[in-house]
């Protein structure tokens, strides 16, 4: 794509801290193999916005994919034309429609017929074997490793853009239960396969289990286990169906079942993405409930249960005012950190925000969490209650402590330090030193804003020249000692040449 790209879009999120600032969807937007590329700008502190360009709405990283474009840019008819077959080229192999086919045809097989290729991650009948002979493959498919798929394919592991650390069992669990406990009979999954597989699963075993679900995921590899009607391509960066309006309907039907009732949507997305870019497409998400004819829907959100780590809460709150964090800690199978425990690194900083009333979500006293009357929520048992805050104010699970000078509570291997005015780790580096800028020595900015820039700038340019200027006069003297020195030592031994006949 276009030269001059900026490295990614590592923390894209505030006009005004610097470096790039999400715009989000654009009207007419190019698209990449991810589908409609969000719209960004370079912006600096108390700068005016920047030049604005088009990137990858799922990929914050270039290497994953480069698709670059910036907004006034003309691109010409050919290189439009190489990009929509690049699109082309990107796309699966299989349609979702001949997905369904092959897996109807799949179970048909006997047990020692059915087989899939762990390297192409795909279901195989018995006239492709030979196209994946070199490859290395399971046999003897189980009906259940079919109700399982999220058991056997291998998890995708970029934390940016499709991380897929999936629910252990405790917390898939306890949401599900959870689920039914409210009443809720139909569950929008988004980026959730282990849930939703769970719910299919209890659907196909139990005849009074009433509870449905629809899967919104950007793996594809899903779509060789579940129909049209139980799974769609979807990415929730940019809210975009890759199954087009047809998939589209697939959703508003699902959401607007019995005029929207007990219906509820759960995600959890990659942990890297942009907090702004999700934000959008859930509320996009939930404007397709609100649509349905059940009044006094105008005044109300859908129900929701987004799963993120709680450092992210002031960001969820900008977007969703009406949010609690719960504090249930939910753990992941294949994440080395994110596992439920009582202390330090152990335990899981993932937690549940929602927009029903906390008092509601009852947390498994087994576990460790108590109901504070006062809160009127459940909290986890070193989650004490601040009588001076008049909250329970512990984000991790331990018990936290009172600043008076801060004016609220701080994790208790926080301290107060007075010359940052605020709580922070023992043996941090201070904001606030005497130390101005490294250019011009001044206080109250930093080098990258330094209004002598352009000027030291120039001059560095100018020393710069001037030593490579002196550089190459030196190769160039060192050289022509070296051409003399092989001249004389030439005319010495022609010399001697000569002496000897």
């Amino acid at each position: 794509m276009a030269g001059g790209a900026p490295e990614g879009w590592r923390g894209a999120e505030r006009p005004g801290a610097g470096g790039l600032a999400l715009l989000g969807a654009a009207p007419g937007a190019p698209s990449c193999p991810h589908g409609p590329a969000l719209l960004f700008a370079k912006s600096g502190r108390g700068k005016e916005e920047g030049r604005r360009f088009y990137a990858c709405s799922a990929c914050r990283d270039r290497k994953d994919c480069n698709f670059f474009q910036w907004e006034d840019e003309k691109v010409s008819t050919t290189r439009l034309a190489a990009r929509e077959e690049y699109n082309r080229n990107h796309q699966p192999s299989f349609t979702h429609r001949q997905n369904v086919e092959r897996y109807k045809n799949f179970i048909l097989l006997p047990l020692s017929k059915r087989r899939f290729c762990q390297e192409c991650q795909q279901l195989l009948l018995p006239d492709e074997w030979e196209e994946h002979s070199a490859h290395q493959f399971l046999c003897d498919i189980s009906t259940a490793q079919l109700k399982s798929p999220s058991q056997l394919l291998y998890p995708l592991e970029n934390k940016k853009t499709n991380a897929q650390y999936l629910f252990a069992e405790r917390s898939c669990r306890f949401l599900l239960d959870l689920i039914t406990d409210l009443g809720f009979r139909r569950v929008l999954s988004v980026g959730t396969p282990r849930l939703h597989e769970m719910i299919q699963s209890k659907a196909s075993q139990e005849e009074d289990f009433r509870v449905r679900s629809l899967l919104l995921d950007i793996d594809f590899r899903y779509s060789q286990f579940y129909t049209e009607d139980e799974f769609c391509h979807y990415n929730m960066f940019n809210d975009y169906f890759f199954g087009g309006e047809a998939a589209r309907e697939t959703c508003r039907k699902f959401l607007c079942q019995d005029n929207g009732e007990r219906v509820i949507m759960v995600t959890d997305p990659p942990f890297g993405g942009l907090v702004e870019a999700l934000a959008s497409s859930f509320k996009k998400l939930m404007a397709v409930w609100k649509k349905t004819e059940k009044e006094g829907h105008n005044n109300q959100e859908m129900p929701m249960f987004w799963i993120f780590p709680y450092f992210f809460e002031s960001r969820i709150l900008e977007f969703f005012p009406s949010f609690s964090m719960m504090d249930y800690q939910v753990d992941y199978d294949n994440h080395a950190l994110y596992k439920h425990g009582k202390t330090g690194r152990r335990q899981s900083p993932v937690r549940i925000f929602t927009n029903l009333t906390p008092s509601k979500i009852v947390l498994p006293v087994e576990e460790g969490y108590r109901f504070c009357a006062l809160c009127q929520r459940y909290v986890s048992s070193g989650n004490q209650h601040c009588e001076i805050c008049n909250s329970c104010t512990s984000k991790d699970g331990r018990q936290w402590k009172h600043c008076v000078l801060c004016k609220k509570c701080v994790k208790p291997s926080w301290f107060h330090c007075n010359n940052c005015n605020c709580c922070a780790l023992q043996n941090h580096t201070c904001e606030k030193t005497d130390a101005g800028c490294f250019i011009c020595g001044k206080a109250g900015h930093k080098r990258s804003t330094c209004p002598s820039l352009p000027c030291t700038r120039t001059a560095c340019q100018a020393d710069k020249k001037q030593r490579q200027k002196t550089l190459k006069r030196i190769k160039l003297g060192i050289c022509k000692r070296s051409a003399m020195k092989h001249a004389m030592f030439s005319r010495k031994k022609v010399k001697n040449k000569k002496k000897k006949t």
